[in-house]
This record gives C-alpha cells, structure tokens and sequence, in this order.
C-alpha cells in the first residue's frame, strides 16, 4: 500500500520577499515538485497560488476593531499628503486593540496576533509537519508556540538572532542576551522598541521556550553555537544545522558578455556587484565600507578598464566617486535578471556587520562570480578563503580594495577562483541538497515528537 504523502506547513512573515522567506518559498516549491503536500502561511500573501494562505490577524478581531483597522489601512496613501493623518492613523489602530498599543507604548515585543491560533484551520488537512521560519515581522503570536508544538512536529529554522535577545534580530558585540538582557545599548536595532523592556522580553521568550517543544535548525554553525548558549535550548528537543541551498540551475555560470547586454552595462569595464534589499539603510550591510573601498579602488594604478560598481536593491541617480561610477538598481524579484547581474560581474562585493548565512553570497558563488566579504556571522562557512573567494576584516576598506584589486588584475586567479567557487556551491550548497536535508530532519522530528509530546495546554494559554 502507497504511504500519504508528507504534509508540510510553513509559517513565515511574507510569500517570497526578503532572504528568509525566499528560503521557505524555495522549499515549498521543491516539496510540491517532489509530490508532497505543501502549503505557506504568512504574514502578507504576495501572489495567487493557491497552497499559500495569508493568516487572518485581521479576522480574529471583533467586528467593531475590524471596522477601525480597515479605516486606517484606506488612510495609509494619504500619510504623505494630508497632515495629520499618520497619527489618525495610529489613534484608529490603538482603538481597535488597545492592550496592543498599550505594549509597544511600554516596550514589550507585539505579540497580539490573534490569527496564529486559527492557524491549523487553514489547510486542507492537518499538517505531519510545521517548519516556522522567522516569526518576528508583526504577524505571529509567540505565545501560541506552546501550544501549536503540541499540535505537530514544530521545525524551527532561525535566520537571525532574534528568539536569543530582548528584541533585536542580531545583537552585535553585546551578549547581554545570555543572561536576561536590560540595559540595552541600542533599542533602535531592527525590530526597534520605544522602551527598554528588553529584560522583560527576554524573560516572556524564556518562559515560552520552557514551554515548547521544538526541533531547531540553523543555517550556519555560527549561529547554532549562540543557541545553545541561548533560552532557545530551554524548549529545543533536538538541533541541527542546515545550510541554506541555491537553485544551480537557475543560479549558473553563462557568459559575461552577453549578460552585460542583458542588463544594459558596459561591455569594457571593471564591473563590481553588490546586492541587498535595500542598500543604503539597511542595518546589517557597510554601505559606508563599499563606498570607501570604491574610492580606494579609483586612486589605485594598474587598473587599466573604467570602474563600476552596481548596487542591486535600491533605487538612486548614479554617482561618480574619482575615477569610478556607482550604480543603484531597483530590487529586482525575477531570480533570472539577478542571475544575469551576478554573471555581468567581474567580483561580487559583502560588506557586511552581521550576517548569518546571506544567499546573495551563495547566488554569486552558483553563478562563478568570486567573493570578497567581510568575514562575520557564517559568511567564513560561505567562502574558501582564497580557493572562491576571499575574506577580510569589517570595516577593512583597504583590505577589501585590496584583495578586489587583486582579482580585477589578474583573469587568471579571476577565472580559477569563479570555477572553484560553481563547483563548491553545486557540491555542498544546491537547493536540492537543503531538501534532502530537511525532509530527513521531519523524518527525525516526526518520530521524536511521537514519544515526547508534552502536557496538553489549554488552546489560550498565554494570551
């Protein structure tokens, strides 16, 4: 008799936009592929398949405070030209949940979203398998956890640091996060707080690990070493780490010249890539370290073809720095076109502060592009130092100009350095491979969870 297949639901904050939710959407893809039943849940549904549900925080309210908060989403394209309806905006919603408003006044996490608990309502069926990816982004209840862990195997992937701490999703040099937080250096880090409640927030994340009974993964060593010294290893009934996967057939090496004409840049050129959902403002990049290596880069002799460097994610009038030319290129969702840029370049650039695992860096490994990045977070798991990449220190402009300089010199180690690095990404991270991994993790979860289930909580418990 044929087994059912595996049934498998994803929780995460959108469908597809940003690195955590295009790994889950990835995934979703893959397993429906391979025959399995496969549905998402999410914050925000970002188009009409049909296996991805948008969970419905919304609904779970009363009439009345449904009224109020569709009044104030109908306001939301006047903010910029009408005074004074931004903070009519933020009266109607504090209106329509009260508590809610009351605890981001104070500086706890928001957690009241009352959809998470209608969740399993959702599918089809039952799910054998709930895979929760980051669950920060307004949109989840954490205090459902518990009780959800109960309902099924619960596999969670950690993108970031976030369950770890007080409320910021990477913490930096401050390790306040392994023994209470409070006194937080910096509540503005993403997700920002107005009040220092972080001792309190990391004591109502405590309380709930203790409660649950998860199955964590990481992608990165790095990150697997802060949880388990992390309230995380209070509720972890099994850990392992997982690497983030790249299509290799969708993220390959083709030919430079051709990509150039793709993507309308300049066939005899220097041409540097760098990509991130958003490029100046986002938290974790250097945009100050890629712009001062650029400025290195144009004072340097030697360096016989024009300089450019394309900032894919972000839009913005092109720059001349020296003897260079930075270029801003609007975030692009088709996997294709990013392909063909990291194909167009030459060496692709990450600079960055924090970092767990980024698939940028594993995208311009799969399509030969060689990397120099600052060596933080798992990026040092990513690269082989000196074999498809290099490393260098944050902060280090005149090491990252000096070791893209290095490449830009000589095709040879360019060439050399592309080919090993399509071959590592096709051997160690294929999308493929992230699957297999994966469904054997269910597989373990699965059997554990079967003899390990703990006490039955009341469906509200913690709201």
């Amino acid at each position: 008799m044929n087994e059912e297949p595996l049934r498998i639901l994803q929780v995460s904050t959108v469908q597809m936009t940003g690195g955590a939710a295009r790994i889950a959407w990835n995934l979703h893809q893959m397993y429906k592929e391979r025959g399995l039943r496969s549905w998402m849940a999410v914050g925000r549904k970002e188009t009409t398949d049909p296996d991805v549900f948008e969970i419905p925080n919304e609904q779970a309210h009363p009439s009345c405070a449904r009224a109020l908060l569709r009044t104030s989403r109908g306001l939301q394209t006047l903010e910029r030209h009408v005074p004074g309806t931004s903070l009519l905006r933020k009266l109607l919603i504090g209106a329509a949940d009260p508590m809610r408003y009351l605890d981001i006044y104070r500086g706890l996490e928001d957690f009241h979203f009352p959809g998470i608990w209608r969740i399993l309502d959702l599918t089809p069926e039952k799910p054998d398998i709930i895979h929760c990816h980051n669950l920060h982004g307004a949109y989840f209840d954490l205090r459902a956890l518990p009780w959800l862990s109960q309902q099924a195997p619960v596999v969670m992937t950690l993108h970031d640091a976030w369950l770890l701490s007080g409320h910021c999703a990477h913490s930096f040099d401050c390790e306040r996060w392994k023994d209470g937080c409070g006194d937080c250096p910096d509540l503005t880090i993403y997700p920002a707080i107005r009040r220092d409640m972080t001792a309190s927030n990391w004591q109502r994340k405590r309380d709930i690990m203790l409660k649950s009974h998860l199955y964590v993964s990481t992608p990165s060593r790095w990150l697997m070493r802060k949880v388990e010294e992390s309230i995380v290893m209070l509720g972890a009934a099994g850990s392992r780490v997982i690497p983030n996967g790249v299509d290799c057939d969708l993220f390959h090496q083709g030919d430079q010249q051709n990509a150039r004409r793709s993507v309308g840049l300049p066939s005899e050129a220097s041409i540097m890539l760098f990509a991130s959902h958003g490029v100046r403002q986002n938290p974790w990049r250097d945009y100050e370290l890629l712009e001062e290596t650029l400025r290195r880069l144009s004072r340097l002799e030697n360096l016989d073809l024009p300089l450019v460097l394309v900032c894919l994610g972000e839009d913005g009038e092109p720059r001349q720095l020296a003897h260079a030319q930075l270029r801003f290129v609007p975030f692009e969702t088709n996997p294709e076109m990013v392909g063909l840029y990291y194909q167009a370049a030459d060496v692709y650039l990450h600079p960055s502060r924090a970092d767990t695992f980024p698939n940028v860096v594993l995208e311009a490994l799969a399509c030969g592009t060689p990397v120099v990045a600052t060596a933080v977070g798992g990026i040092p798991e990513q690269i082989d130092d000196g074999v498809t990449g290099f490393l260098v220190p944050p902060g280090d402009s005149e090491a990252m100009a000096a070791r893209v300089a290095q490449l830009l010199r000589d095709a040879n180690m360019r060439r050399r350095l592309g080919e090993n690095a399509a071959d590592h990404a096709r051997q160690r991270f294929s999308l493929d491979s992230q699957v297999d991994a994966y469904l054997e993790w269910y597989n373990v979860a699965t059997e554990s969870w079967k003899h390990q289930q703990p006490a039955t909580l009341p469906l509200n418990e913690g709201r």
